[in-house]
């Protein structure tokens, strides 16, 4: 058989088209599902923060029920569950009273359990503080490394987990 043509095979594969489709449309499907996974997950970020305003609301009511008076975050023994907080929850300093003299917001007077991740861009413009008459509570953070800060509060009215003070999910 040494005198028989040749014969050509058939070769498969893709051409540079296309490939370069198939490269453009998940290129397009990228474009429209990251921005809403990344919304997504900063929303399950602000959960963290809700959720640990509310223990801190529980924890305070406690307090209260016992010494007649809101504590600072020490003083109520809240801690953070988990290795994952994100935010720097603030309240009134120890041994505080209530009024305008309580009004902490930074420095060494305010009673400070800080994030794990990052820097805290804006703290917003509601005051942690405590006294006798009541408390605010703060939490905040820079959930998505962007200029906006996400911020929450909570006082003794449970005033402020609905709504945040500024949300950094939606820029």
């Amino acid at each position: 058989m040494s005198g028989s043509p040749k014969r050509v095979l058939h070769q498969r594969g893709f051409t540079l088209i296309e490939v370069m489709l198939v490269v453009a449309i998940i290129g397009i499907i990228a474009a429209i599902a990251l921005p809403n996974y990344m919304r997504y997950q900063a929303k399950s970020r602000q959960t963290e923060a809700k959720a640990s305003l509310g223990g801190i609301f529980i924890r305070q009511m406690l307090h209260r029920s016992e010494r007649m008076r809101f504590g600072a975050l020490a003083e109520i023994d809240f801690n953070l569950a988990g290795g994952t907080n994100r935010y720097t929850y603030r309240s009134g300093a120890a041994g505080t009273a209530g009024g305008a003299n309580a009004n902490v917001t930074t420095g060494a007077a305010a009673d400070t359990i800080a994030a794990v991740l990052g820097p805290v861009v804006a703290e917003g413009s509601t005051t942690a503080w405590n006294g006798s008459t009541g408390f605010t509570a703060t939490a905040a953070a820079n959930i998505d490394n962007d200029p906006a800060s996400d911020s929450w509060y909570v006082n003794d009215n449970k005033v402020g987990l609905q709504i945040p003070e500024s949300d950094d999910t939606q820029g």
